[in-house]
């Protein structure tokens, strides 16, 4: 059977794998995971569990985010809050897309964290491919902040919140 994708969801594609791009060359340093990886690691129950910091405003992490993750302000993150996680914890790192939580990833490898991985298409993509997101610990939802106008169209429409 032949699948058919709308030219939105093909210009979506690309826009997204060319923000990937240009992450992976503004911080050639951070170790990018795809949402493959990421899913399968996180249903893997006998791998020790990454810490998932998700690197979007307040207000866009109470919309949703990935199950179990921890929010951090990608502006000015508070890198003493995590003075208690080892320095070879896994970390992965996420954001709409992942410009932000690149920077994040960025300034905990500074920091001497040694196992930081930036999840390469961040929430949108993770969204868009239809995997769990959560508006707290234990309640799903389908919607997701778009950030604003603009980004949000890299965000099938049916997740917008």
């Amino acid at each position: 059977m032949i699948k058919y994708l709308s030219i939105k969801s093909v210009l979506r594609s690309l826009a997204l794998n060319l923000l990937k791009f240009f992450i992976r060359l503004s911080f050639p340093t951070v170790s990018q995971m795809t949402t493959e990886e990421l899913n399968g690691w996180l249903i893997d129950s006998k791998k020790p569990q990454p810490l998932l910091l998700d690197a979007r405003s307040q207000t866009e992490y109470m919309v949703s985010h990935i199950k179990t993750a921890v929010h951090i302000d990608p502006v000015i993150p508070d890198l003493k809050a995590l003075s208690t996680v080892s320095q070879d914890t896994p970390i992965v790192v996420y954001c709409s897309v992942g410009y932000r939580s690149a920077k994040v990833a960025q300034q905990l490898q500074k920091k001497g964290f040694s196992q930081i991985s930036n999840l390469s298409g961040g929430l949108f993509q993770w969204a868009n491919e239809e995997r769990p997101i959560f508006k707290d610990e234990e309640q799903p939802t389908q919607l997701v902040h778009p950030y604003d106008a603009i980004w949000g169209k890299l965000l099938k429409t049916s997740y917008h919140a």
